[in-house]
């Protein structure tokens, strides 16, 4: 075949108490690339809906990192080109970047026929996002590649547990017309951690956890308090708490930033508490923010990145080809 699009969706990373190692994918919106055949190495062709500003050079771009990565592991000695088409806003919080890497890796693994195992596309795309975008967090790479609810307990080497996730486990998120760089986020946590913040974070993970396997709602909603990164990143975003409480009072299971922000996320019990919540979060985030917001309303995606468009190849995702991940 000549070219293959893959696409890769949006996930959200963290999930409150679970920094860099909780995270889901949602159905959309997601990042596609296009991988074609092209003269030795890796390039980038084109980039669409960024406006400009990703980098062109494949060795400063996570798509063309995480492709070359793949390329040299697999010792293929052809080169490809690659079009990125942005679904995802920039610095949006929602493993932009990651979605990006993924997409690529996903892309040419099919275009050379390879079937790789998920740990070599998660290593490929983990390397893509960390020396392109300068930092990489498996928490969006992981859900982007396999879907559904992840707990990555290492992300090199990968070990990536599947967790459960209850009936009617619906997502919201709201994107405000904000940025808020990773690094910029990542630089107000510091580098130490309160020994009782600690211990408060963990003992919601694993709360969680519990809760996501025993269908435990009422668990689930104690569980989703972020003891950790928001208390320091919360000035970044005006009006957070108004946000959350529009989220609480009108049903949300828990509410917290997507990664670092500015989406927030929520989960609730069912689609129709998931339209009440969503409403109330963009009306706080017009109140607070400004009137420019995007919202999505998502059941936990139970399938990640996949290919969507390549002449004689089934549409299928890499997990139901290789299904590698512990569960």
């Amino acid at each position: 075949m000549d070219a293959v699009t893959a696409f890769a969706p949006a996930t959200v990373s963290n999930v409150a108490c679970g920094f860099d190692v909780l995270g889901f994918a949602l159905h959309e919106p997601g990042d596609e690339v296009t991988a074609r055949w092209a003269e030795g190495g890796v390039r980038i062709d084109g980039i669409l809906n960024d406006h400009g500003r990703l980098p062109r050079d494949a060795a400063k771009n996570t798509a063309g990192v995480a492709a070359a990565a793949l390329l040299r592991t697999l010792g293929e000695r052809r080169g490809v080109a690659l079009t990125i088409r942005k679904g995802l806003p920039l610095s949006s919080g929602l493993g932009g970047s990651a979605a990006s890497a993924v997409a690529a890796v996903v892309a040419v693994d099919a275009l050379v026929g390879a079937h790789s195992s998920l740990d070599t596309l998660l290593a490929c795309a983990f390397e893509g996002e960390r020396d392109g975008a300068g930092s990489a967090h498996a928490d969006n790479i992981a859900p982007a590649l396999v879907g559904g609810f992840v707990l990555v307990r290492s992300a090199m080497p990968a070990d990536v547990v599947r967790l459960p996730v209850p009936s009617g486990l619906t997502a919201v998120v709201v994107h405000p017309d904000l940025e808020i760089e990773t690094s910029r986020a990542r630089a107000l946590l510091g580098v130490t951690v309160p020994l009782d913040a600690a211990i408060r974070q963990w003992a919601n993970v694993g709360a969680l956890v519990d809760a996501l396997h025993r269908s435990d709602y009422r668990l689930l909603s104690r569980s989703l308090e972020d003891a950790i990164a928001e208390p320091r990143r919360a000035a970044l975003l005006p009006g957070l708490g108004a946000i959350k409480q529009a989220a609480a009072e009108s049903g949300a299971l828990g509410c917290s930033f997507s990664g670092s922000g500015p989406s927030l996320f929520a989960l609730c019990e069912g689609r129709d508490v998931a339209d009440r919540v969503a409403a109330a979060m963009t009306r706080a985030v017009h109140e607070h923010v400004g009137p420019e917001v995007q919202t999505y309303i998502s059941p936990i995606a139970s399938v990640g990145a996949r290919v969507v468009t390549a002449p004689g190849f089934p549409s299928r995702s890499p997990q139901s080809a290789s299904p590698t991940c512990a569960s």
